[in-house]
């Protein structure tokens, strides 16, 4: 669903579901909607469990199974769904919730590429940023205690996403420039990479075309292209992949507990050689909107951190891959991949 106001319909939207008068909803709320009027909207009723998530750091696989134990003390009945209602690790929590709920074990064993036997709880998005295109994509970004890989599975696809671009409103600048940079620098990987087909390319080149009028010019209804540009950046990527950058953030992440949207930044800014007309556009961007990126942040790093942040990146085989091509290990060698750390 899309169109300003949708949110309105999100009752309606599952009230289909909701199997007995005793069954439930899990709302998992990004946290810094508490006590906010967009916390009194949700269309809670009868056993509904609002489950508020804290995402200042990014998805732990710990903390993941920690809120499934948390709904299941709350009731030995599994909810008829569950309702991601933030940004990119909101949803992507909301995600892998659904997904253990009818799994055994911890989210750390799924981390990997179809892991997931069974299928998911029922589970809605409904984005409040735009740009990772975390509501579209099959994979739930979770940080393990060996590694940083996502839940990639066809179960990990939302039955239900709510776009409204009215809840956009009210983003900090930094945050709404880093989350949607990521729909960016997807485009640019996607169209880039040795992976594309045409329909990659088909959303990859719309998307790419929205965030250009949407970070380069001036439009009232820019946040409506934002979140269109997300859902078909994500799109762009389900037959296709990501590429250096991507691989490179992963690193950062793991290491330095770096956000991803902005560790997708840092990282895109070091990779002229291989993405040369997408980094000056970037930097065009960031001009336009005052943005400053933060240095020197591996400065210090003894060299059994930087040896693990080269291994979070090189690990990311499919990435590499697509960016570079089969042969990609004679490209992107170990000491390539540290010296672009060393310069961020």
């Amino acid at each position: 669903m899309f169109g300003r106001g949708s949110f309105n319909q999100l009752g309606d939207v599952i009230a289909s579901k909701r199997l007995t008068p005793d069954s439930y909803f899990v709302f998992v709320l990004d946290d810094v909607f508490t006590g906010k009027p967009l916390e009194k909207r949700l269309p809670m009723q009868g056993r509904d469990l609002l489950l508020p998530v804290n995402v200042d750091d990014e998805p732990k696989t710990s903390y993941i199974d920690k809120l499934v134990a948390q709904i299941r003390a709350y009731s030995p009945v599994k909810p008829d769904g569950i309702v991601g209602i933030g940004g990119g690790s909101t949803l992507d929590i909301a995600k892998a919730i659904s997904l253990m709920l009818n799994n055994p074990g911890s989210s750390a064993d799924y981390q990997g590429w179809d892991l997931i036997k069974n299928p998911s709880v029922y589970h809605v998005a409904v984005p409040t940023l735009a740009g990772t295109g975390a509501e579209i994509s099959r994979t739930a970004i979770l940080t393990g205690p060996v590694k940083k890989l996502g839940i990639n599975s066809d179960y990990t696809l939302f039955h239900q996403i709510v776009l409204d671009p009215e809840l956009l409103a009210g983003v900090p600048t930094d945050q709404w420039f880093y989350t949607g940079m990521d729909c960016y620098i997807h485009d640019i990987e996607s169209l880039q990479g040795t992976f594309i087909n045409e329909f990659s390319k088909a959303y990859g080149e719309k998307s790419l075309e929205l965030c250009r009028q949407v970070f380069l010019e001036d439009h009232p209804d820019k946040d409506d292209k934002l979140m269109m540009a997300s859902y078909f950046g994500g799109m762009s990527i389900a037959y296709s992949q990501v590429g250096a950058c991507h691989a490179l953030s992963y690193g950062l992440s793991y290491v330095l507990g770096i956000h991803h949207g902005i560790g997708c930044c840092i990282a895109f800014d070091y990779l002229e050689e291989i993405y040369p007309a997408g980094v000056e556009e970037f930097r065009r961007m960031m001009e336009k909107h005052k943005i400053s990126l933060p240095r020197q942040l591996t400065v210090g790093l003894d060299d059994k951190a930087l040896d693990l942040m080269v291994t979070t990146a090189l690990n990311l085989v499919p990435l590499w891959e697509n960016c570079l091509g089969p042969d990609w290990q004679k490209k992107m060698t170990r000491e390539r991949c540290l010296a672009l750390y060393k310069r961020m």
